[in-house]
């Protein structure tokens, strides 16, 4: 038998809920490998076909979904007119309420969202439409190595023309500081923390405030291209901007909140959004 790799085959943007740490943005790479016979062309698969129709599969799947842990115990779903709704409970006592078209949401099988149990999942879905002459498939997700700061988080755009409209997916993501054209480490830490496991939201699409066993929760709701989009969360882990919460805007709020916070200095901002990608942004002056 031969072995056929393809790394870095695709990038999967999502959001899961966790049982401890509640609402959390992801980005994970996906490697993959076939093991099979050598078809008429000399070939296990065409990687043209594996990085068109299998990414395809991959990314219909579970990109920019919100991903479920389907065994745990304080996950409870229901069809609703036009929808499904999610109630999720954490360890802590904090409660999600998510409102979506079906195609936002995606149930694993596990009693928690883990590299292992989304690789078994993925594998799940590609096994049906594989060529004939292959017998295995190995797939691999993990996370970007960072080694300075990031943040995870969430969110949702509803004027998207594609699937960031839904309104629960997210990326992890890289920061970059830079005061008076020297790197922050420090500024950096600070707002990886500030950002750690946060819901980044549009102050517009507050829909109303709300307090359920003492905890403070904010609701949001807005009207995308697939449907309705509700989600209620607790305002401790919300972060609220003006217009629309892109990565360009992400960028340009921090530039400038920085330079307010600590005037007489330049500040530019390379925010991430994922892997390899986001959007930059200046503010403030030299004194």
């Amino acid at each position: 038998m031969t072995r056929l790799f393809v790394n870095r085959l695709t990038i999967i943007d999502f959001s899961y809920l966790d049982p401890e740490r509640g609402l959390l943005g992801e980005s994970w790479l996906v490697d993959l490998e076939l093991e099979g016979s050598l078809d008429r062309q000399g070939m296990v698969v065409d990687f043209g076909r594996v990085k068109r129709e299998v990414k395809r599969t991959i990314d219909e799947h579970f990109d920019h979904k919100l991903l479920v842990p389907g065994r745990y115990p304080g996950t409870r779903t229901e069809d609703i007119p036009g929808g499904r709704r999610l109630r999720f409970r954490d360890q802590q006592g904090h409660e999600i309420l998510h409102c979506s078209p079906p195609s936002a949401l995606c149930t694993i099988d596990a009693d928690a969202i883990t590299a292992e149990a989304l690789e078994r999942a993925i594998t799940a879905a590609l096994a049906p439409g594989l060529p004939e002459n292959v017998d295995a498939l190995s797939v691999r997700v993990y996370p970007e190595p960072i080694d300075r700061a990031c943040y995870q988080y969430s969110h949702g755009l509803p004027q998207h023309e594609g699937n960031c409209q839904r309104i629960a997916h997210g990326h992890r993501s890289r920061l970059e500081i830079h005061q008076d054209g020297r790197r922050s480490p420090a500024l950096e830490a600070e707002w990886a923390e500030r950002w750690r496991d946060v819901y980044i939201a549009t102050r517009g699409h507050v829909r109303g405030a709300l307090t359920r066993q003492g905890i403070p929760y904010f609701r949001f709701a807005y009207e995308g291209g697939q449907g309705r989009f509700e989600l209620e969360l607790p305002q401790e882990r919300c972060y609220l901007i003006e217009g629309e919460s892109t990565v360009e805007n992400i960028a340009r709020h921090l530039a400038e909140r920085l330079a307010t916070d600590h005037p007489g200095h330049r500040y530019l901002v390379r925010a991430f959004e994922g892997v390899d990608k986001g959007s930059v942004a200046e503010s403030g002056v030299l004194a």
